[in-house]
């Protein structure tokens, strides 16, 4: 079967899963866009409201379309950076950017299939585009969208990149992944800012990665207060999350961090210039937010700082 050979060249890539779904709308986010970005939930993130459309109906991004394809691409490290007198960085952000590392896997996967299918159309996101990825790894059979509303596998966590491939061609559909967060609740009382106010909801206004990574305005203080030591993204629902104790590190010399960020402390940190932060963080997701905005990272968690 064509999705069988998809899958085995997927894995052959590097992906950890892969799995495919009918390319139907997905109904499930009408209660989300009724509600949520309503409530101002999504601050800044205008892109909820202007490409409602096309979420709820993969058609308009693609017309034709008959499949959708998900991967996942493990990120979880071999180690993390010491958090000894040290700020803390997402581990995603560890090493290079990863729409450029998933992006060119999902090009290789691409090139494949229409070396096996002939004439056929493709289209690929990597966390871009108006393409709700969560859900269609969902609907794929990659896992489920937890409490602390990211993806979760049962049998290796959450800490994955996804990827996603539209597609005319009539694949045999995955069936949809499973909950199985329970009565578990450890991601809702772990986040120190409240910003799992509800079971699978994020008010995005109170988040500590929202803050470090997409505000360009001034973080507010009741986050700051509980940065601890962050100052890109932040990991802690995830950390705490059990499903990660069968996390397993990843191979990818791309995703390791340089020997220059795990050498950072404080002090590295506070004096950090312009120069250094181009040098560090050059192929960086980290590069994308400018020095200016890490330095303002910084200097709210230094405030609090023990």
């Amino acid at each position: 079967m064509l999705v069988d050979q998809i899958k085995t060249e997927a894995f052959r890539l590097g992906f950890s899963h892969c799995g495919c779904a009918r390319a139907e709308p997905p109904e499930e986010l009408q209660s989300f866009y009724s509600g949520y970005p309503e409530q101002g939930k999504h601050i800044t993130l205008n892109y909820l409201k202007t490409n409602h459309e096309k979420r709820m109906d993969p058609s308009r991004v693609l017309p034709g379309v008959k499949s959708v394809i998900t991967l996942a691409l493990n990120y979880f490290p071999p180690e993390t950076i010491p958090d000894e007198d040290n700020f803390i960085i997402a581990k995603y952000a560890y090493g290079s950017d990863y729409h450029i590392v998933v992006k060119n896997r999902l090009e290789q996967l691409m090139a494949y299939l229409k070396l096996e299918s002939g004439a056929i159309q493709l289209m690929s996101f990597v966390d871009s585009g108006p393409v709700p990825e969560k859900i269609w790894a969902h609907r794929c059979g990659l896992g489920w969208q937890g409490k602390n509303t990211i993806l979760i596998n049962k049998k290796s966590g959450s800490f994955f990149f996804l990827g996603v491939l539209l597609t005319d061609l009539d694949l045999e559909p995955d069936t949809a992944g499973i909950d199985y967060c329970g009565d578990c609740e450890k991601c809702i009382r772990a986040c120190p800012t409240g910003a799992l106010d509800k079971p699978y909801q994020l008010d995005i206004s109170r988040c500590i990665a929202f803050h470090t990574i997409e505000n360009k305005s001034t973080i507010p203080e009741d986050v700051i207060n509980h940065l601890h030591d962050r100052i890109y993204g932040c990991d802690i629902c995830q950390d705490v999350c059990p499903f990660n104790r069968f996390s397993k590190s990843h191979g990818f010399p791309e995703f390791l961090p340089s020997p220059a960020l795990i050498n950072l402390r404080k002090h590295d940190w506070l004096a950090l210039t312009n120069d250094q932060f181009n040098a560090i963080f050059a192929n960086s997701p980290v590069k994308r937010i400018g020095y200016q905005r890490l330095m303002r990272n910084i200097e709210a968690a230094g405030k609090k700082s023990g």
